[in-house]
Protein backbone atom coordinates (compact mmCIF):
# COMPACT_ATOMS: atom_id res chain seq x y z
CA UNK A 1 0.00 0.00 0.00
CA UNK A 2 1.33 3.20 -0.81
CA UNK A 3 0.57 7.14 0.47
CA UNK A 4 1.17 10.17 -1.68
CA UNK A 5 4.43 11.07 -0.01
CA UNK A 6 5.67 14.20 1.67
CA UNK A 7 8.45 16.14 1.80
CA UNK A 8 9.69 17.86 5.19
CA UNK A 9 11.45 21.27 5.28
CA UNK A 10 12.04 21.75 8.62
CA UNK A 11 8.74 23.83 9.19
CA UNK A 12 6.08 21.71 7.95
CA UNK A 13 4.76 18.82 5.07
CA UNK A 14 4.44 19.42 1.63
CA UNK A 15 3.32 16.84 -0.88
CA UNK A 16 6.21 15.65 -2.86
CA UNK A 17 6.06 16.15 -7.05
CA UNK A 18 7.66 13.90 -9.53
CA UNK A 19 7.38 16.77 -12.87
CA UNK A 20 3.48 17.14 -13.05
CA UNK A 21 2.72 14.00 -10.99
CA UNK A 22 2.77 13.29 -7.07
CA UNK A 23 5.09 10.84 -5.60
CA UNK A 24 3.83 7.96 -3.56
CA UNK A 25 5.51 6.58 -0.53
CA UNK A 26 6.04 3.07 -0.36
CA UNK A 27 7.82 2.85 2.76
CA UNK A 28 6.71 4.75 6.09
CA UNK A 29 8.38 8.14 5.96
CA UNK A 30 4.81 9.74 4.83
CA UNK A 31 3.54 8.04 7.78
CA UNK A 32 6.17 9.23 10.57
CA UNK A 33 5.76 12.48 9.17
CA UNK A 34 1.78 12.67 9.80
CA UNK A 35 2.30 11.02 13.44
CA UNK A 36 4.96 13.58 14.50
CA UNK A 37 4.00 16.72 12.80
CA UNK A 38 -0.27 16.45 13.36
CA UNK A 39 -0.97 17.82 16.54
CA UNK A 40 -2.79 15.44 18.89
CA UNK A 41 -5.39 16.81 21.41
CA UNK A 42 -3.51 17.61 24.79
CA UNK A 43 -4.83 15.30 27.47
CA UNK A 44 -6.69 17.25 30.43
CA UNK A 45 -3.44 16.92 32.96
CA UNK A 46 -1.32 18.92 29.83
CA UNK A 47 -0.19 22.77 30.31
CA UNK A 48 -0.72 24.25 27.67
CA UNK A 49 1.40 26.88 25.99
CA UNK A 50 0.59 30.12 26.18
CA UNK A 51 -2.22 32.03 27.57
CA UNK A 52 -4.62 29.22 24.73
CA UNK A 53 -7.18 27.23 26.46
CA UNK A 54 -6.70 25.28 22.76
CA UNK A 55 -6.46 21.55 22.95
CA UNK A 56 -6.10 21.37 19.59
CA UNK A 57 -6.20 17.85 17.97
CA UNK A 58 -7.81 16.17 14.63
CA UNK A 59 -11.15 16.74 14.15
CA UNK A 60 -11.41 12.86 12.98
CA UNK A 61 -10.19 11.64 16.32
CA UNK A 62 -13.91 11.89 17.46
CA UNK A 63 -14.90 8.66 15.53
CA UNK A 64 -12.20 6.54 15.11
CA UNK A 65 -12.25 2.86 13.90
CA UNK A 66 -10.66 1.41 17.17
CA UNK A 67 -11.84 3.16 20.35
CA UNK A 68 -9.19 5.47 21.88
CA UNK A 69 -7.22 5.63 18.50
CA UNK A 70 -5.62 9.30 18.39
CA UNK A 71 -3.48 10.76 15.21
CA UNK A 72 -0.33 13.04 15.90
CA UNK A 73 1.45 13.64 18.53
CA UNK A 74 1.81 16.52 21.33
CA UNK A 75 5.26 17.98 20.13
CA UNK A 76 3.17 21.11 19.74
CA UNK A 77 2.80 21.28 23.98
CA UNK A 78 6.56 22.16 23.84
CA UNK A 79 6.61 25.14 21.76
CA UNK A 80 7.33 27.74 24.05
CA UNK A 81 9.48 25.46 26.53
CA UNK A 82 13.40 26.12 27.15
CA UNK A 83 15.91 23.76 25.35
CA UNK A 84 16.37 21.56 28.86
CA UNK A 85 16.79 17.90 29.65
CA UNK A 86 13.60 17.70 30.80
CA UNK A 87 12.25 18.91 27.56
CA UNK A 88 14.28 16.82 25.50
CA UNK A 89 13.02 13.57 27.50
CA UNK A 90 9.25 15.07 27.00
CA UNK A 91 10.24 15.66 23.17
CA UNK A 92 10.97 11.61 22.70
CA UNK A 93 8.03 10.51 24.98
CA UNK A 94 5.75 12.55 22.55
CA UNK A 95 7.10 11.10 19.63
CA UNK A 96 7.08 7.60 20.67
CA UNK A 97 3.64 8.21 21.66
CA UNK A 98 2.96 9.26 18.17
CA UNK A 99 4.75 6.17 16.64
CA UNK A 100 3.65 3.47 19.03
CA UNK A 101 0.72 2.42 16.71
CA UNK A 102 3.38 1.16 14.26
CA UNK A 103 4.14 -1.65 17.30
CA UNK A 104 0.26 -2.56 17.92
CA UNK A 105 -0.59 -2.39 14.19
CA UNK A 106 1.98 -4.72 13.54
CA UNK A 107 4.03 -3.03 10.82
CA UNK A 108 6.71 -2.74 13.42
CA UNK A 109 8.53 -5.23 15.73
CA UNK A 110 10.01 -2.13 17.57
CA UNK A 111 9.96 1.94 17.18
CA UNK A 112 12.65 3.96 18.97
CA UNK A 113 13.34 7.57 19.18
CA UNK A 114 16.11 9.84 20.32
CA UNK A 115 15.89 13.71 20.87
CA UNK A 116 18.64 15.90 21.16
CA UNK A 117 19.49 19.41 20.15
CA UNK A 118 22.48 19.73 17.36
CA UNK A 119 22.22 23.70 17.35
CA UNK A 120 20.48 25.84 19.39
CA UNK A 121 16.38 26.29 18.10
CA UNK A 122 16.75 22.69 16.57
CA UNK A 123 15.42 19.88 17.92
CA UNK A 124 16.53 16.51 16.27
CA UNK A 125 14.40 13.53 16.42
CA UNK A 126 16.06 10.51 15.40
CA UNK A 127 13.61 7.60 14.24
CA UNK A 128 14.52 3.88 14.43
CA UNK A 129 11.91 1.76 13.44
CA UNK A 130 13.05 -2.33 13.59
CA UNK A 131 10.49 -4.23 10.68
CA UNK A 132 9.37 -7.87 11.74
CA UNK A 133 10.96 -9.50 9.00
CA UNK A 134 14.32 -8.12 11.27
CA UNK A 135 15.01 -4.78 8.80
CA UNK A 136 15.69 -1.64 10.17
CA UNK A 137 14.45 1.68 9.02
CA UNK A 138 16.09 5.25 10.71
CA UNK A 139 14.53 8.81 9.63
CA UNK A 140 15.88 11.71 11.37
CA UNK A 141 13.92 15.01 11.51
CA UNK A 142 15.17 17.97 12.31
CA UNK A 143 12.58 20.55 13.83
CA UNK A 144 12.88 24.30 14.38
CA UNK A 145 11.75 25.11 17.83
CA UNK A 146 9.14 28.30 16.47
CA UNK A 147 7.60 25.32 14.58
CA UNK A 148 6.67 22.95 17.23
Amino acid sequence: MSDLALIYDGYGCDLALDGNDLQLDDGLNTAILVSLFSDRRARTDDQLPGASDDRRGWWADAYPQIDGDLIGSRLWLLSREKELAETLRRAREYAQEALDWLVADGIAARVEVTSSVPRRGVLQLAVAVRRADGRQENYQYDVLWESL
